[in-house]
């Protein structure tokens, strides 16, 4: 039977009793816990021992307690260790617990003597020593790997401290250094003071006679000295406020480049919504109709209520004339016969001409937009026509022309925010016995030049040497219509101490521009105050005033004529049988919002001028005349 080679692995250990392997390791490892100390650590190289062929040594098997791998020739490397290894370190346990020896008996070492040899023939009970031997040098492995692990411990402890005291060192370091800088400037102190008071007592001694005057100029160069420091401190104080309000600066130019933005943005939306304002508001209108009739009845002179003339409390829009007509045979009772009238608003005798006009504000708006817009007051003398359109001097009677003036003023105001400009231009005329006269005239009577009514190539209705005064408040307008009071025609009839004689006819144009925009608009507000129509019975004109009724009665009748033109949408509109028609074209069928006043007096013997006008103004009422549009560029 041929041997098979045998690798054995011994360690060197530092201690003499290296025989001894069946020991309890527990304490020898408490030990090298306690002198782990990095001062004494002393590196152990690794050693490798490997056995070359053993002489056969007879020798009773020993018992295996696990199935151990055939092992070749192992390598066992040993870490520094910090301090010295005793010989049972080899065989220490794992951590929690000892292992005990197993029953095989020792081999001796290869070339050592005394020591029993097995049989070259027994391969087995060599083989159980092999084993034997394997697992003691496992079980150092084991322990050469737990104390390796605790070293790896200590040594990052060992290091983290190390690098603490590096850290300190360094920080001590510059400490040093900055003491040896403060030193060096001390010294250099020390240098200058030395040489000061050598240059001092030398200076005593030339400057003795000079003292007083030192003096002196010391005093002089202390208060300069204060004063530049006094000067220092406010230059620091005006560069940091200067700092400061550089920075404010700053913010407040960002911000005001924030706030023209936010402006040209809340413009573009101001002038949106404003556009869409009009839209709307031309749209009310186009649904109110663009003809409307107000009725307004006349207060009783005596005071009380008329009972022919009728007012409904819950409805505003209607109204009643109604008549006791005698019985012809006498047999029967008396009937009354009732007349139903219904308008767009019914004003009673209580109606004040605040409530008026806020009736028509819209209306007197849609001028400011752009839409041409005509008012005109109707009925017969001494029903109110005068007092509605132009009232009186106070502010609680003033009538609908002053109101709406104001008005029209205040509201270019507010537009003057968004970029509007406009500029008025007032004109006051009367036709009087089918002739044009100037109210706004100045100059001397026999000189009065003629005027005609011309119309233009669009359509626009001008009148030749009229005068147009440019106004740019309310108080010029309200002076323009006391002048043109006085010039108007009046004169006493059986029906009125001051009828008016003629129909004026007060004009304000109004053009507008948003140079911004480059947006413009240009219109008419016209307000008309008609001659009283009357029958001649019952006025008793006579002579000139008779020519003056016929004149005034002729304009009425062909207004009818063309209201109902208007009304049966026939093709042709005969403005031109009167100065009136002609004059107020553009108002009635053309591109204008027109609105009619019917005034009625409310005596019994005025029931029959009153059935006419509210007849007539019932068809005023059913006129169509289409949609207007804006005179927008």
């Amino acid at each position: 039977m041929s041997r098979l080679p045998v690798s054995t692995h011994k360690r060197v250990l530092t201690s003499s009793n290296s025989s001894t392997e069946n020991t309890d390791f527990a304490p020898a490892q408490k030990k090298i816990r306690k002198d782990s100390d990095p001062v004494h650590i002393k590196p152990h190289a690794a050693t490798t021992i490997i056995g070359g062929k053993r002489p056969a040594v007879p020798a009773s098997r020993a018992p295996i307690s696990r199935p151990v791998r055939p092992g070749g020739a192992a390598t066992v490397a040993v870490g520094p260790s910090r301090g010295v290894l005793k010989p049972s370190i080899a065989s220490t346990a794992a951590k929690g617990g000892n292992i005990k020896q197993t029953g095989a008996p020792t081999v001796a070492k290869a070339g050592g003597g005394g020591a029993t040899k097995r049989k070259a023939w027994d391969l087995k009970g060599k083989v159980s020593d092999m084993e034997g031997k394997l697992r003691d040098y496992q079980t150092k492995v084991k322990s050469v790997h737990q104390e390796n692990e605790v070293l790896k411990g200590t040594m990052v402890q060992s290091q983290t401290r190390v690098a603490e005291m590096e850290k300190n060192l360094e920080r001590q370091k510059s400490q040093i250094s900055e003491y040896e800088e403060k030193l060096q400037a001390l010294s250099g102190v020390c240098d200058e003071l030395e040489r000061v008071s050598s240059d001092k007592n030398t200076l005593e001694k030339e400057l003795s006679n000079l003292e007083g005057k030192y003096k002196v100029m010391e005093t002089l160069c202390d208060s300069q000295e204060t004063e530049l420091q006094t000067l220092k401190v406010k230059l620091s104080v005006q560069e940091s406020t200067l700092a400061r309000l550089q920075v404010t600066l700053r913010d407040t130019e960002e911000e005001v480049r924030s706030l023209k933005d936010t402006v040209v943005q809340q413009k573009d939306e101001l002038h949106a919504g404003e556009m869409e304002r009009r839209r709307l508001h031309n749209t009310i209108q186009e649904l109110k109709g663009n003809i409307r009739v107000f009725c307004r009845v006349r207060p009783l002179l005596e005071g009380g209520l008329s009972k022919h003339i009728q007012l409904s409390a819950s409805d505003n829009k209607s109204m009643t004339l109604a008549k006791t007509e005698e019985s012809h045979t006498g047999k029967t009772a008396d009937t009354q016969k009732n007349y139903n009238f219904s308008f767009d608003r019914v004003f009673g005798p209580q109606a004040s001409q605040q409530e008026v006009f806020e009736e028509i504000s819209l209306l007197v708006q849609s001028a400011l937009d752009g839409y041409n817009v005509c008012c005109f007051a109707y009925g017969q003398t001494g029903s109110g026509k005068t007092y509605t359109m132009e009232g009186n001097e106070f502010d609680e009677t003033r009538g609908v022309i002053p109101r709406a003036v104001k008005q029209i003023f205040k509201a270019a105001e507010k537009l003057g925010a968004q970029g509007w400009e406009f500029s008025f231009t007032a004109s006051f005329v009367e036709i009087y016995n089918e002739t044009l006269r100037d109210l706004l005239y100045t100059g001397k009577a026999s000189k009065r030049p003629e005027h005609e009514i011309r119309k233009s190539t669009n359509n626009e209705i001008t009148i030749t040497n009229l005068t147009y005064e440019k106004v740019s408040n309310e108080d010029q307008v309200l002076g323009l219509i006391m002048l043109a009071g006085q010039n108007r025609s009046t004169a006493q009839t059986a029906q009125n101490d001051r009828s008016s004689r003629s129909h004026s006819v007060f004009q304000l144009d109004i053009e507008g521009v948003n140079v911004g925009r480059d947006v413009k608009c240009k219109s008419t507000l016209c307000m008309v105050d008609l001659a009283g129509s009357e029958r001649m019975l019952k006025s008793q004109s006579q002579g000139e005033r008779f020519k003056e009724m016929t004149a005034i009665n002729g304009s009425l009748s062909n207004l009818g004529i063309v209201i109902a033109a208007l009304a049966n949408k026939e093709s042709y509109i005969p403005y031109r049988n009167s100065k009136l028609t002609y004059l107020l074209q553009g108002c009635l069928g053309g591109n204008s919002k027109t609105l009619m006043f019917v005034n009625i007096a409310p005596e019994p013997d005025s029931f029959g001028e009153t059935l006419n006008s509210l007849r007539f103004a019932s068809k005023v009422n059913d006129c169509v005349i289409g949609t207007a549009s804006a005179n927008k560029k």
